[in-house]
């Protein structure tokens, strides 16, 4: 295998810290090479760059733009007509789903956008879907990510958090080691040519406030205060706003189910606690 992934941020990071330790070839691109410390074995290439030579394998993690989908637009030529390649993984949202009141979508739930940067991600699925005729191609719909460094502990910490009141909506979560462990069980498996719609989120859709509380009992804090959400979102930017003006419950056992891998992190509550203890 030969892994080129397209973006080194949060996620892409985290699953090229995996690859490596699985002993595959990983190269990542970057804007800006000069200025991102990769994992450590893993080649750092300028965006733009030719695609390297011998890639079997393809994760593409940066978001759509108003052009559209920025590694398609560089490389879409190049990976039609790459013959070695085998499986491209396109890290999507849940959002593509909209509000739903509330109740639960599958993997088989029609999409329905309901903002601009959620049709944008549809779009953009539906041009990687493009190279699905002789390819299998993944799209990770993934929930609220987290992990070390960027979870309600750090914002407990720091002062940061409230508890946002809001009853009955629940957001789904997955933790980013599970996030790593998915993609390259799905990477793995040598799938048939065609699209398959996985989904990255947790076995435990929470509310805000559930989740803040638990970090500041885990952390032995004071709890943070409750706020209605009447009241917090009058001081929400409107990307804040727009969170919070869907809801959705997000099922992934039949993703579990087909990629052979069940979370580490089943909920919050693990995932948590596991950061707390690694000194996170």
């Amino acid at each position: 295998m030969h892994l080129v992934i397209f973006g080194l941020g949060y996620s892409g990071a985290a699953v090229a810290r995996l690859a490596v330790a699985q002993g595959i070839r990983v190269t990542a691109t970057s804007r800006d090479p000069a200025r991102v410390a990769g994992p450590a074995g893993v080649e750092v290439l300028a965006f733009g760059d030719a695609l390297p030579a011998g890639v079997t394998h393809v994760l593409a993690t940066a978001p759509p733009g108003a052009m559209g989908d920025p590694v398609l637009q560089s490389y879409g030529a190049a990976l039609a007509s790459c013959e070695e390649l085998r499986w491209v993984g396109y890290v999507s949202t849940t959002g593509v789903y909209g509000d739903r009141g509330g109740d639960w979508v599958d993997e088989t739930s029609p999409v329905s956008p309901g903002q601009e940067r959620s049709r944008r991600r549809v779009a953009a699925e539906r041009a990687w879907g493009d190279l699905a005729s002789r390819l299998a191609v993944d799209l990770f719909r993934t929930a609220g990510i987290y992990g070390p460094g960027r979870s309600a502990l750090d914002e407990v910490r720091a002062g940061r958090a409230r508890r946002v009141v809001k009853p009955g909506h629940a957001f789904g979560r997955v933790h980013v080691e599970d996030i790593a462990g998915a993609v390259l069980a799905a990477a793995r498996q040598g799938a048939p040519a065609g699209v398959r719609v996985l989904h990255l989120a947790d076995d435990v859709p929470a509310e805000t406030a559930e989740v803040v509380a638990e970090a500041a009992r885990l952390l032995g804090v004071e709890l943070p205060p409750a706020v209605p959400f009447e009241q917090a979102v009058l001081a929400m930017s409107e990307m804040g706003r727009s969170f919070w003006a869907e809801n959705r419950r997000v099922a992934s056992a039949r993703t579990q189910e087909m990629l052979g891998y069940r979370w580490r992190y089943p909920s919050y509550r693990e995932g948590l606690r596991t950061i707390l203890a690694a000194g996170g």
